[in-house]
């Protein structure tokens, strides 16, 4: 049995993660980092232009056909590359769309959405005295023909075509951007890459999503699969940038990597990330195959590779001395998407509790 990538997904990895290096390399992403604009613009076109925004819809509406292994191929490039923009929450709003649409919904918004003509985003997390909920069944914002209420932590609402809004009971309704009563407000996050907002809801007219109670769930494990292979890339991309850094810093007139500590320190940080790609593709696996095994992965992968991340952003910090607590330096930048994976969609430690759950534990 073969447990690896296939070559066609090889061959998309590397497509990806070249045309990143080439269009998007970090002075870029800084730019966008410390600019105001939500979307760069040439970025999102080449995208499109490659397929990517719509890898996995139906071929018939203009997407790959392809499955969530793939995407989180991309997913890992992106990460891997600090890639700024709203990739994330738009092939999650089209998936939605794709999976709980009528015919006439699909018809109108998956081919603007796999051309990148139009742009979808996610809006589920709501407001809660511990903090924000995100769980299909926790969700209490509903409506009968228009919403009035509030969504927290909403990727790129603003600039954003159409919502795919989460709803009592596991539903899914749909918001276009030009609707009545809806109200955007940036946040101010940490990860300025990815920019987030606050919407609000006064008597805001929406469609629902008639597939919703069969496609919620898909929703949620593909999110928790793409943050966690995000997160791999990101890992992987604070090795390669210390050990990097490691052989050209010198100290005492040696390169630092000759030191043992560190030599030991940078080890301990490669054996944590490497081997949490297998759950990474396992989950994504699971997700397109095994679809009685897709929640508890997709589960553990979010919670393990998240929290990995941080820590070896953190360790990447150390590894770089006080460069890497300066504004100048990159690092910050991988720190930073390493908290929003870990956040975004519910903390690791809720979705251990929730594998298991699932897994009868």
């Amino acid at each position: 049995m073969n447990f690896d990538l296939t070559d066609e997904q090889r061959l998309l990895e590397d497509t990806v993660d070249h045309f990143l290096a080439a269009e998007c390399p970090m002075p870029r992403v800084r730019e966008h980092f410390d600019g105001e604009a939500d979307v760069d613009d040439a970025l999102w076109r080449g995208l499109a232009e490659m397929g990517v925004l719509g890898l996995q819809l139906p071929e018939d509406v203009g997407g790959a056909g392809l499955g969530l292994l793939d995407l989180a191929v991309v997913a890992e490039a992106m990460g891997r590359r600090a890639t700024p923009g709203p990739f994330l929450e738009h092939v999650l709003g089209a998936l939605a769309i794709d999976r709980a649409g009528d015919d006439a919904q699909r018809a109108h918004w998956l081919p603007r959405l796999a051309s990148g003509e139009a742009r979808a985003t996610l809006a589920i997390a709501e407001p809660h005295e511990d903090g924000e909920i995100w769980l299909p069944e926790q969700w209490d914002l509903a409506g009968s023909t228009t919403l009035s209420g509030e969504k927290r932590l909403v990727p790129h609402a603003r600039g954003a075509d159409v919502l795919v809004v989460g709803l009592n009971g596991g539903e899914l309704g749909l918001v276009e951007a030009d609707a009545s009563g809806l109200v955007t407000e940036r946040v101010e996050g940490l990860d300025r890459t990815r920019r987030l907002d606050r919407v609000l809801f006064e008597g805001t007219p929406y469609q629902p999503l008639p597939g919703a109670q069969q496609a919620t769930a898909a929703l949620l494990n593909a999110g928790l699969v793409l943050l966690a292979a995000d997160a791999y890339g990101g890992g992987m991309a604070c090795i390669d940038a210390s050990v990097e850094y490691a052989k050209t810093r010198e100290q005492f007139g040696v390169k630092i990597g000759t030191f043992q500590a560190l030599k030991h320190q940078l080890a301990d940080m490669a054996v944590e990330i490497h081997p949490t790609r297998g759950l990474v593709w396992y989950a994504a696996h699971a997700f397109d195959h095994l679809p009685e095994e897709a929640a508890a992965a997709a589960a553990n992968a979010k919670a393990h590779v998240t929290d990995r991340f941080v820590d070896i952003a953190r360790g990447t910090v150390e590894a770089h001395g006080g460069l890497g607590y300066t504004w100048e330096c990159d690092v910050q930048f991988w720190f930073k998407r390493a908290l929003f994976d870990w956040a975004m969609l519910g903390s690791p430690n809720l979705h251990r509790r929730r594998a298991a759950d699932l897994l009868g534990w």
